[in-house]
């Protein structure tokens, strides 16, 4: 059935690709250290050995940032069990907490999922569901609204994934790409070629399931790659949109606001969650000034209403604040494949400097500096100002084949 989308836009961002320069050659991307898979409870405390990819400084415990003279200090109250800022555009992560420490993810699996499996269907076609397709939906979930013996189109069952988290759509589009096993093993294998090595799948739709674990690092990866492709750019940052005869609103409360939250200025998606052992989790895409960041924030410790949206809110501010002025602590890796294609060797990780210790009460202690470098640069022009030119004069796309991360569609600050 055909869905009309409201959605709240801004104009397109119209610039040219500017390419990043290679530096000379550095190691190869450490991998996460081996070791048995973790386990879906939450513990206290990260693992005493977390992963290196991106930088050694990551995979330290504790708060990682470089701060200096003009650099300011990060936000007060900061309760959450991992968290990262990085720039969409280079990938430089400006600060991190804990990045690679393996957690429940809950929902925001969502953007693997939907990054996985976005362009195997035309957004027309339609599916009737039989009741295998809802079969094994966890109990609780959150759902839509799907009703066995109705057809839906593939582009309405999108919008119930990104707006509603609807696992009841999750679950039907993975019957269509072969059923729940398949589906996970395609994620799987697509967060490996991510060199998203903290991530084990187990169910599609982020539900809580043993041993089902991401990182902040990791989500920052998915949604890094999802915003390369402009359905899933167009699906996170929809406000509302129609759903058979009821209209649907996005549970992001920085797109679509909230009483004690307001809409976010310059957000553009991307993927809350919430289930029991994962508490709150959110990845946020936002851009200020001709700067696009990228923040992840899991399982914020204070429980107060959309914690998790007010932590995230405070890290954009710091992140608008500090880029430009702060040495980054590590970096996003790009895709193995795309590393591959672009017939280059990786580029060095941002410099390791002596980490200073964070101002402010309430700000969480700083790990000390850590010797040796980040591994796989971007050596990318991965740019949401620039890497997908628009084209003024025709309908096309100028595409940068080193991984470009295209314009986002800007969006107003209000629904």
């Amino acid at each position: 059935m055909p869905a009309s989308r409201k959605t709240a836009r801004r104009s397109l961002l119209v610039a040219s690709a500017t390419l990043l320069t290679l530096s000379a050659p550095a190691p190869a991307a450490l991998a996460a250290p081996a070791g048995p898979a973790p386990s879906a409870s939450p513990t206290a405390l990260p693992p005493a050995r977390m992963s290196q990819v991106g930088g050694a400084r990551l995979g330290l415990p504790g708060t990682q940032v470089n701060l200096a003279a003009g650099v300011p200090v990060l936000p007060e109250g900061l309760t959450a069990r991992s968290w990262i800022v990085s720039d969409a555009e280079s990938g430089a992560v400006l600060a991190a907490h804990d990045a690679h420490w393996p957690l429940p993810p809950a929902s925001t699996l969502k953007m693997l999922f939907a990054d996985t499996l976005l362009p195997r269907f035309p957004k027309t076609t339609e599916h009737k569901v039989v009741p295998s397709d809802l079969a094994g939906m966890g109990a609780g979930s959150s759902v839509v609204g799907i009703k066995e013996g109705r057809s839906y189109s593939v582009h309405d069952l999108w919008l119930g994934v990104f707006l509603r988290s609807g696992n009841d759509a999750v679950h039907v589009l993975a019957a269509m790409n072969g059923g729940v096993r398949q589906t996970v093993g395609d994620m799987q294998d697509h967060a490996e070629e991510l060199q998203a090595l903290d991530t084990h799948v187990v169910s599609p739709d982020g539900y809580d399931a043993p041993k089902q674990v991401s990182s902040a690092y990791d989500l920052t990866l998915f949604a890094r790659s999802g915003l390369q492709k402009k359905d899933f750019r167009d699906y996170c940052s929809t406000v509302t949109a129609k759903f058979g005869s009821a209209e649907i609103r996005n549970t992001n409360r920085l797109l679509s606001g909230d009483v004690d939250v307001p809409v976010y200025q310059g957000i553009a998606g991307v993927k809350n969650g919430n289930t029991t052992h994962a508490g709150a989790t959110f990845t946020g895409v936002a851009e200020r000034g001709g700067r696009v960041l990228l923040v992840t924030v899991m399982n914020p410790e204070n429980h107060t209403h959309n914690e998790v949206y007010k932590e995230t809110a405070k890290l954009f501010d710091w992140g608008f604040r500090a880029a430009g002025k702060v040495t980054p602590v590590g970096e996003l890796v790009p895709p193995r494949n795309a590393a591959t294609a672009a017939g280059a060797g990786p580029t060095p990780s941002s410099s390791a400097a002596p980490a200073q210790a964070s101002g402010g009460p309430g700000a969480r202690p700083v790990a000390g500096a850590a010797g040796g470098r980040g591994a796989g640069g971007a050596g990318t022009a991965l740019g949401v100002a620039g890497g997908l030119l628009v084209l003024l004069a025709g309908a096309g796309y100028l595409v940068n084949r080193r991984w470009p991360l295209p314009d986002l569609m800007r969006r107003r600050t209000r629904p």
